[in-house]
């Protein structure tokens, strides 16, 4: 399907704005990974009665030795979590509420740099998204001028591609740095079982739309300059054919006008020197001339 370099453009500047919007939500977001994390019950109290261990005996005597009848996954409790960027947050199993830690303090010291790097790239994925999509409109507005348009694309492309690689390489160290600091972790926060989360999905997305805008915002450049160059060939031969068309009628008038002149001016000579044409030998008709001379005679 042919489509105009208008509607390149808007499907370029659609895209990228899904890419901008995926990137700004997963950035902000704390739903990069999800799941539960297994901690020891609490003591029962009287403002707590349900999920903790409750012994039976009254602590206040300290010779009295304690049992626990539940053994295993029994003594533990579940906690959900989810981790972003920037914040880890886990629910308080003491009341309703969420704790939230900053995910570079737990983060292990050996991949505190690579985690910096990739909230880094992050932010600049983010603000090369902007920078394309404002000479996106840009070229909108000017898509009257072919040539301010041509250079409009060209470094919107430039900046879409380049933002798609650091967003590709934000996302691929932010993983790294979550799966070693679920191994080498604080011990309160290792998850026992974890996945990826919405805002994972959406960073991924992100890529995803950021990569088709620089692929159509490259194809509408490259399609509008072979469209320009054919154009413009096709105009210089136009241009070379009516030259050619007005070169030679200009020749073919001014040879006819210079024999012409040539012919009237032997003329001219001819009757002013008082001689007579010679009469070529062949144009002569002898039978014509001995009639006559018979008509004479008679």
């Amino acid at each position: 399907m042919r489509m105009s370099r208008r509607s390149r453009t808007l499907l370029s500047l659609s895209l990228n704005f899904f890419a901008l919007f995926f990137s700004i939500t997963a950035f902000i977001t704390t739903y990069w990974c999800v799941g539960t994390q297994r901690v020891p019950k609490p003591k029962c109290s009287k403002l707590r009665t349900h999920q903790c261990i409750d012994y039976g005996v009254n602590e206040t005597d300290p010779n009295k030795v304690v049992y626990s009848w539940e053994t295993g996954d029994d003594r533990f409790l579940f906690r959900q979590f989810h981790t972003g960027i920037w914040i880890s947050c886990e629910e308080n199993i003491h009341d309703e509420s969420e704790r939230c830690r900053s995910f570079i303090d737990l983060a292990p010291a050996s991949e505190k740099g690579m985690l910096w790097l990739s909230l880094v790239s992050e932010m600049l994925y983010i603000i090369l998204l902007v920078v394309g999509f404002s000479l996106m409109c840009l070229e909108l507005v000017h898509a009257s001028n072919v040539i301010d348009g041509l250079k409009l694309n060209a470094f919107a492309a430039i900046f879409t591609v380049l933002s798609g690689l650091l967003g590709m390489v934000a996302h691929v160290m932010y993983t790294q740095v979550f799966q070693v600091t679920v191994s080498l972790g604080p011990p309160d926060w290792r998850p026992y079982n974890w996945d990826y989360g919405w805002s994972f999905c959406m960073a991924w997305a992100s890529f995803t739309c950021c990569m088709g805008a620089s692929v159509t915002t490259l194809n509408s450049y490259t399609k509008t300059v072979i469209e320009f160059r054919h154009k413009r060939k096709t105009f210089e031969q136009s241009i070379r054919e009516e030259d050619a068309r007005e070169a030679f009628g200009y020749f073919r008038e001014h040879s006819v006008h210079s024999i012409s002149k040539s012919v009237d001016y032997y003329s001219s000579q001819t009757l002013k020197s008082g001689r007579k044409t010679p009469i070529p030998g062949d144009s002569l008709d002898f039978s014509d001339i001995a009639n006559s001379l018979g008509e004479e005679q008679c």
